[in-house]
């Protein structure tokens, strides 16, 4: 456990305060021309404008600087963890986020579907992100594959993706992705990247010849990569480091997984933000700590589409009255990452940070958006210690030393 942990544990306190973690995935963004305005800054926004009022603005870091995280280690930094410290593979997230129950022999994988054209080149990484009913039925075919000396297990998660497992001694879960992050270009074999898993890569790129078989005409879901290869590590529980109960709202699977990974109870979160939005009201009494995820300004910036990450970065901006309606003692929105439409990709960028409590220091700010974040009272920090501060704010850390 790291010393940030430890100072907590040691200065943590019970005060009955309420905190919410409002995440847009992917919320941070870029304006496509040089002095331009990004999504967020494009985006109307009334609600959390007038949030700013009573707030502190920032951007967060959610790795280091220049270093494009994905979804996880972003999310473990907010959470407090130190991604750098908690290594976690996609796949364990996403096998947790469908209730896999994964033991200590388990390896597992997030596959995408995705499609080969004629001369076996990837055409399409997320296989037209076909109907989550297809992956289903692709899945239940893969999962008649068998490989000598190993379990395989294969289910669907949603639309293009999918979890394999494979669960057999003497596995390792340090193999490469098959995943090039590229079209035009073949899919990549598994390669081990030490002597522990040389027989997992094995074992993954005969399932991969296997599959290659099995899918060969079910274009445009024709074949599938293999990306965060992994076992279940061992991780401090949000409650054991923070003292809080908490509850997390999330609909994709993946970060159901995140918040199971650090045992917060995963509640059902339907599959609309109003959705959401409902549940948070009926657990209120239930929990110290809601994490709220939103995952469309994510898929939107990864698909360059500059105006759809627009509009649903109002819808999220929709849901702040519902919240603030309960009196939250802190209220964080921000993301675990930026997503800039114009890249089509997670980017390096800072977050916006948006802190608001009765105990901020107003910095000035009018509205929610990354020059006026790159002006905040918080300024530019590591996300790992923005939990301490909703901590702080919410009457929860006492005094450290005389």
């Amino acid at each position: 456990m790291t010393i940030t942990h430890d100072l907590i544990r040691e200065h943590r306190k019970e005060n009955g305060s309420k905190i919410v973690l409002l995440v847009g995935d992917g919320l941070g963004g870029l304006p496509l021309a040089p002095g331009g305005k990004t999504e967020l800054e494009t985006a109307k926004t009334p609600n959390l404008d007038a949030l700013t009022k009573r707030a502190t603005l920032g951007l967060s870091i959610p790795v280091l600087p220049g270093i494009a995280p994905g979804s996880g280690p972003g999310h473990l930094g907010l959470f407090g963890y130190d991604p750098l410290e908690y290594k976690i593979g996609r796949g364990v997230l996403e096998a947790l986020g469908i209730d896999f129950a994964l033991g200590p022999n388990d390896v597992a994988i997030r596959g995408n579907y995705c499609t080969l054209d004629a001369a076996g080149n990837i055409s399409d990484r997320r296989a037209g992100r076909i109907a989550s009913e297809i992956g289903a039925k692709l899945c239940a075919k893969l999962d008649q594959i068998k490989i000598p000396g190993v379990e395989v297990f294969v289910r669907p998660v949603k639309e293009y993706r999918l979890v394999i497992v494979f669960r057999g001694e003497g596995l390792g879960g340090n193999v490469a992705d098959t995943d090039p992050q590229a079209t035009g270009v073949p899919p990549l074999a598994a390669e081990a990247r030490s002597d522990c898993s040389k027989k997992t890569a094995e074992i993954a790129n005969e399932f991969l010849r296997q599959a290659r078989e099995i899918l060969k005409d079910d274009a445009p879901a024709n074949f599938l990569t293999l990306r965060g290869i992994d076992k279940l590590p061992a991780i401090p529980t949000f409650q054991e480091v923070y003292g809080l109960r908490a509850g997390a709202i999330a609909v994709y699977p993946m970060y159901r997984g995140l918040a199971r990974l650090v045992s917060m109870n995963v509640l059902d979160a339907g599959q609309t933000l109003d959705d959401q939005m409902t549940r948070l009201k009926a657990e209120w009494d239930n929990f110290d700590f809601f994490f709220i995820h939103f995952k469309y300004t994510d898929s939107t910036g990864e698909d360059g589409n500059f105006d759809a990450k627009v509009k649903r970065t109002e819808e999220l901006d929709s849901c702040i009255p519902k919240i603030l309606e309960l009196k939250p003692e802190v209220l964080i929105v921000t993301g675990d990452h930026s997503t800039p439409a114009k890249m089509k990709s997670h980017s390096w960028h800072p977050v916006p940070t948006l802190l608001a409590a009765d105990t901020c220091r107003f910095d000035g700010s009018t509205e929610f958006g990354e020059s006026a974040c790159l002006r905040g009272g918080l300024g530019q920090f590591e996300a790992k210690y923005l939990m301490m501060l909703a901590m702080a704010h919410a009457g929860r850390l006492d005094k450290y030393g005389a």
